[in-house]
């Protein structure tokens, strides 16, 4: 695509924020609807930010006629696996509720395509890998289920108002900008394994807790598969393309296939920083997969899409350029 405007909510955040600096690239307008909860007003640079709620439908209204839209990538969502066990009102509320109201909001102010970012925490604990689009979902805590909720509220809409989508289930995005102008900012509860082993390294945290050393797999840690936030933004490139050139709707996997343990990442890490890691085991997480891994051929069929940087090399130096920036600017 290029030309024309695309609403990005939550385009202030870490994926959203990627996402617009590779749609302004194209040569399209990103428009930026976040409310900071989670997100970073200095991160948006290629457009407009709008500071608002989703659910705000007036200003959704004005916004589509304002900038011509026909089109939205839907990124906005609490993201944290056990504050969804916590809190799963806040969970159903936010990344459900107001997506209903969202969508049906755009839909009825004439949005015809949309993107949605959804995750592998629909499919839970898979019985088989690597973990295809087939694979029945069977989410085991909020987050996942509010995820699982709005792709079948978008195949519904499909059907009944023939609003095409594409749903993008992704598994571990990881990394940070290759040019250092943005990256992942560090949440209140650091839930991700590279970050937070990194912040282990530069001795922002005293150590890393890694939950369990007794999984399943060839080194006892968890395995999960990792994927650079930059191939993602891509791969919604690619899903606007594919809508606009006629695509019926659909979900997708976005990962490379291969599983790195956390062990591995640990010594990448390690390799590539020259510093320690500190850690201490816990007792692995109930529910929590021993290994998570992604079939990605249809992605690759249907779009076209094939990760790029996704090497731990290029995944954990990323992120290392990036966390060093901030900390020193802290």
């Amino acid at each position: 695509m290029t030309g024309g405007s695309v609403l990005v909510t939550g385009g202030a955040g870490f994926i959203g924020s990627h996402f617009c600096k590779a749609l302004a690239r194209r040569g399209a307008l990103p428009v930026a609807l976040d409310n900071l909860g989670n997100g970073r007003a200095e991160f948006v640079k290629w457009g407009p930010l709008v500071v608002a709620d989703i659910a705000d439908g007036p200003l959704l209204r004005s916004l589509v006629q304002q900038y011509g839209l026909r089109e939205a990538i839907h990124f906005a969502a609490f993201a944290e696996v056990e504050q969804s066990m916590r809190e799963p009102a806040l969970y159903y509320e936010n990344n459900l509720a107001k997506s209903v109201a969202l969508i049906s909001t755009l839909r009825a102010a004439g949005i015809e395509r949309l993107v949605f970012s959804s995750s592998c925490s629909v499919y839970g604990v898979p019985d088989r890998l690597p973990v295809a689009e087939s694979t029945p979902p069977n989410p085991i805590n909020p987050y996942g289920e509010s995820k699982l909720a709005v792709e079948r509220l978008l195949l519904a809409y499909d059907r009944a108002y023939g609003l095409r989508s594409v749903s993008l289930r992704y598994f571990n995005a990881a990394g940070s900008d290759l040019d250092g102008e943005i990256g992942e900012w560090p949440r209140r509860v650091q839930t991700r394994l590279i970050p937070r082993v990194l912040q282990a390294a530069l001795g922002v945290i005293p150590e890393l807790l890694v939950h369990g050393d007794n999984h399943p797999t060839r080194d006892g840690t968890a395995v999960r598969d990792y994927v650079h936030v930059g191939d993602i933004a891509e791969a919604h490139l690619l899903a606007l393309d594919y809508l606009e050139a006629g695509g019926a709707s659909t979900i997708l996997n976005l990962g490379t296939g291969a599983g790195h343990s956390v062990r591995e990442i640990i010594a990448a890490a390690e390799a590539i920083t020259g510093r320690a890691v500190p850690r201490r085991f816990a007792p692995a997480r109930p529910g929590d997969p021993p290994e998570l891994v992604a079939d990605t051929g249809r992605a690759g069929q249907l779009l076209g899409w094939r990760p790029t940087r996704s090497d731990l090399g290029t995944i954990i130096g990323s992120a290392w350029s990036w966390q060093r920036k901030i900390s020193a600017a802290a």
